[in-house]
């Protein structure tokens, strides 16, 4: 596993916490903050674009949690 260094969680209300982080190479990750051992990367200005989605509400249906 890359050394990353995650940044604060954001937290949506009700919804999950996520965390941005950055490798020493300038790669980008994120993951559900608690479970960072398990993460998506991207460029870091991918990542940065979803994380400023899901703020402004374009993605508050992905972040829905389904019991079913």
């Amino acid at each position: 596993m890359p050394e990353i260094t995650w940044e604060d969680p954001f937290c949506g209300t009700g919804n999950n916490c996520f965390r941005i982080g950055t490798d020493l190479n300038g790669n980008g990750y994120i993951a559900v903050s608690g479970q960072e051992d398990t993460y998506l990367t991207d460029t870091r200005e991918a990542l940065t674009t979803l994380i400023r989605d899901i703020k402004a509400g374009k993605a508050d249906h992905l972040l829905q949690r389904s019991d079913g």
